[in-house]
């Protein structure tokens, strides 16, 4: 009797694939979570000794929230104030952290944005200027209070 060759079954190999599959997807997603855990370690830049100094200078006030609906439909949340220059020193920008936190007081956002740039025509020695800074991607676990605004960065004119 000739031996038959038995047919093979392409069923065998498929449980094979699938956790190969699942291997990949899992060590892709392990490698991703590590490096969003490492990016949000990175300490933020800080601010040279004399730009802390000159923070005690700066002057926030009239700050509000309110919530807008942009021309797509898309809700917006806006963050008005004013800040006034206190010092002796002109200013060509000035950056702020807007930290949002959730119910828990974990941090969800934290956007550096300016509010006093050369294009607005900085901000001299006595002077105030208004402020706007629009937020359309909050994350949804966001507490709905005020974030915290923290001066970021000085630049001097």
């Amino acid at each position: 009797m000739a031996n038959a060759a038995k047919p093979s079954n392409p069923l065998l190999g498929l449980p094979l694939y699938i956790v190969a599959g699942m291997l990949i997807v899992g060590g892709g997603l392990y490698l991703y979570l590590r490096h969003a855990d490492s990016q949000s370690k990175i300490p933020a830049a800080q601010l040279s000794a004399d730009a802390k100094q000159y923070t005690r200078n700066l002057k926030l006030s009239e700050v509000q929230m309110k919530a807008t609906e942009s021309y797509l439909k898309q809700a917006i949340t806006e963050v008005n104030g004013k800040i006034t220059n206190s010092g002796d020193r002109p200013l060509a920008e000035v950056d702020v952290y807007c930290v949002f936190y959730d119910a828990y007081g974990q941090v969800v956002l934290r956007q550096r944005v300016s509010i006093v740039s050369p294009r607005m025509g900085g901000l001299k020695p006595s002077d105030t200027k208004s402020f706007r800074l629009p937020f359309d991607e909050i994350p949804a676990s966001w507490n709905q209070t005020m974030p915290q605004l923290v001066i970021a960065g000085i630049t001097f004119s």
